[in-house]
């Protein structure tokens, strides 16, 4: 493999023109594309083959399915009945409005008799405003008026505020938060390479990556339904690894000037040898998102194959976008001070006193992470997870669902919904609901409604607790055992906590099964690597230190509230469901990319000699100062998109950030040279049984001066 890059190292030297128009001629396509055919986007939750979401399907099937809906509250200040003749005026008048907005198809009148929704003492009320287009085709302009009216309501006593479906809005990627993540970004390497064209150009090429794998996502939506929040993960993924996998090979290159080397050869060694590094992390980290595809929950997969592609389109630019661009930049990439001649580099006395440290008290470094890392997973035991999502606080959803709760009782924001089909569907559902109503958990059970041949009914349940209870989470369950022997009708619970409920028993089947083939898969890799055993057990022992640690800090940030403050958050509660398997599946790809260039340096360093510790030591001094680089540039991004995050991405990007650090910082640079140190000779074995297997060349053993191939095996190039 290291010889091939070297040849694409070498070629997008020679060719350097070409490579660059092509990336242009890519990125100006994919724009063009993205402005033509994209999609809606939505935050609608799919899972085939569950009872919740197959149960919404039939009833879209028996009742129709309708437009986009929003629920507009009404409330009165000072607590006097909305049927006072100056209130019932006002809410007839809003209703009024509402039905005239556009794409608008009705708004129902909370105070008409026929079919009122008004609470026990008439202080709070709310309208059902219908649009014709379907949740997620609600256009901007729609959206803005239906806002605007709403809070021209606002006065003469009355308080309003709306929620729903046709109010979500599909989050964007990039802000000022996320701007922020970037300019440190920035400012981190530009100190690092002492040069703002170095580091501008860093940016610049994942920047371009990043770009491209986002729009064909914003393409893809066009012919599929896709989560909202799927290109912002891709976009987070994507400029974290593309920043990365070009400093690896910038810094490459920048060392081989220093020891002499033309600008040419350069190129091809920097692509040749960490460039080789870089592809095999870039195939664990698109490993563990791909691996997503076996939990069966097709937005997940999405989400796993969108993110995998952003991540190859920012391997295919380290080796190919970003040596063309160091071809034209040259020695303008070294300090001011190193090009008029070649020189090594200091010697960077911090890293040789920390790995002396570690591997003069290698016991005591691995005892004191352990126990550290093992404290803070501590509060991982008591992880919970919910689908439900709840507004970002502050918001008009927000206000307009604590009024809902304050006026109708919490659970009125998540009622469970039981359909019943059959040939005497009405009859069954009338003779179950008072039994339901006897369940513990329960408020309120409606009157059976059917549909129009009488072959299906719906019974809503309105719990005594709000959505995200596992209270009402355990009354989904109460609901199914009861009605499993329902004669005359077949049977089925749905609503959002059950959809929850259901996601979670899917991901708790998968995630063993996940986690086996990530793991050997990557295993495998890592053994083909490094052509050992125990370095890559050590990797993957270190990366469960390092999860556990992940979500136990997060619990104790989001879910008890502990220096919730530092991350701008206003309310605790649940983890979302996706969270764990999706920061497990990311942080192990990049924890992996770590190990792969840490240690490949060590491996190189024995490979050519060294004792066991002279080349932990050698590899670490090398590779150290790079690798703590990248993880602080990683850690930027991430936690760019915490402070303002939307609510499914914020609790990812701080368990990602604090990841990364304790990966980096603690496991990577701590943790794995004390094993390693504690290992000696035994590190590097491979059972003779094994040695069969292939070599992949990540450190680029066969570019060495001897074996280095000749500018003739790219006869034909352009000079």
């Amino acid at each position: 493999m290291a010889k091939l890059l070297y040849r694409i190292g070498f070629g997008a030297h020679r060719r350097r023109l070409l490579v660059v128009l092509v990336w242009l001629a890519v990125l100006i396509g994919a724009a063009v594309g993205a402005a033509t055919l994209s999609g809606q986007m939505s935050g609608a939750v799919n899972i085939p083959g569950q009872e919740s979401t197959t149960a919404l399907d039939r009833i879209k099937a028996e009742f129709g399915s309708g437009g986009a809906t929003a629920r507009v509250v009404v409330k009165s200040t000072d607590g006097t009945p909305l049927t006072d003749p100056a209130h019932a005026k006002a809410v007839g008048e809003l209703v009024a409005d509402l039905a005239e907005l556009p794409g608008v198809a009705s708004a129902s009148n909370p105070l008409d008799p026929a079919a009122p929704a008004v609470n026990a003492d008439r202080s709070t009320a709310y309208s059902t405003v219908t649009y014709t287009a379907v949740a997620g085709e609600v256009t901007d302009e729609a959206r803005t008026a239906l806002l605007n009216t709403v809070g021209a309501a606002r006065t003469g006593g009355l308080t309003a505020e709306v929620t729903g479906e046709a109010v979500h809005e599909v989050p964007e990627v990039g802000g000022a938060a996320e701007a922020v993540g970037v300019i440190l970004a920035l400012v981190i390497l530009a100190l690092t390479y002492g040069s703002l064209v170095a580091a501008g150009m860093n940016l610049l090429t994942a920047t371009v990556g990043v770009g491209i794998g986002t729009l064909g996502i914003t393409i893809a939506s066009g012919f599929m339904d896709l989560q909202s929040t799927t290109p912002t993960l891709a976009a987070m993924l994507g400029l974290a690894v593309g920043i990365d996998y070009a400093l690896f090979i910038i810094n490459r290159y920048r060392q081989e000037l220093r020891h002499g080397s033309d600008v040419g050869t350069a190129v091809a060694i920097a692509v040749g040898t960490a460039g080789s590094a870089v592809v095999t992390a870039g195939l664990t980290v698109v490993i563990a998102l791909v691996g997503l595809s076996v939990v069966g929950i097709p937005f997940l997969t999405q989400m796993g194959i969108a993110a995998a592609a952003t991540i190859v389109v920012a391997v295919l630019i380290a080796v190919t976008l970003v040596p063309a661009v160091l071809s034209y930049l040259g020695r303008r990439m070294l300090r001011r001070a190193e090009r008029a001649a070649p020189a090594e580099p200091a010697e960077r006395g911090f890293f040789r006193g920390w790995v002396g440290l570690v591997t003069r008290r290698p016991r005591t470094a691995l005892l004191i992470c352990v126990l550290a890392l093992g404290a803070i997973a501590a509060p991982a035991a008591a992880l919970q997870t919910t689908l439900v999502q709840t507004p970002a606080p502050g918001s008009t959803q927000e206000r307009a669902e604590r009024l809902l709760a304050d006026g109708f009782g919490p659970g009125f924001n998540g009622p469970l919904i039981v359909l019943f089909e059959g040939a005497d569907a009405v009859g069954a559902a009338t003779r179950s609901a008072a039994p339901i109503g006897t369940l513990d958990g329960v408020a309120l059970v409606t009157p059976p409604r059917p549909n129009a041949d009488g072959t299906a009914a719906m019974v809503t349940v309105i719990p005594k607790t709000g959505p995200t209870s596992p209270d009402t989470e355990r009354l989904v369950t109460d609901l199914r055992n009861q009605l499993s022997t329902v004669d005359g009708a077949r049977v089925a619970v749905t609503g959002a906590t059950a959809v929850s409920v259901d996601v979670a028993v899917s991901l708790d089947h998968a995630l063993p099964i996940y986690l086996a083939l990530v793991v050997g898969l990557a295993l495998v890799l890592l053994v083909l690597v490094f052509r050992s055993l125990l370095v890559p057990l050590v990797g993957v022992l270190g990366f469960l230190l390092t999860i556990g640690a992940s979500l136990g800090a997060t619990v104790a940030v989001f879910q008890w509230g502990w220096l919730g403050d530092a991350v701008n958050l206003d309310s605790t509660g649940p983890l979302i469901s996706l969270t764990p398997i999706l920061v497990i599946g990311i942080l192990f790809g990049l924890a992996m990319d770590y190990q792969i260039f840490l240690v490949s340096r060590m491996h190189e360093a024995h490979h050519r000699g060294a004792t066991p510790h002279g080349s932990i030591v050698t590899g670490f001094r090398q590779a150290g100062p790079v690798v703590v680089t990248a993880a602080l540039i990683m850690l930027s991004v991430f936690a760019g998109f915490v402070p303002a995050g939307e609510a499914t991405i914020k609790s990812i990007a701080f368990a990602l950030a604090i990841g990364i650090f304790i990966d980096a910082f603690v496991v990577r640079m701590i943790l794995v040279p004390a094993a390693l140190t504690l290992l000696g000779e035994r590190a590097w074995w491979l059972p003779r049984s094994l040695r069969w297997l292939p070599t992949l060349d990540v450190e680029g053993a066969a570019l060495r001066t001897d074996e280095q191939p000749e500018p003739k095996a790219l006869a034909g190039a352009p000079r």
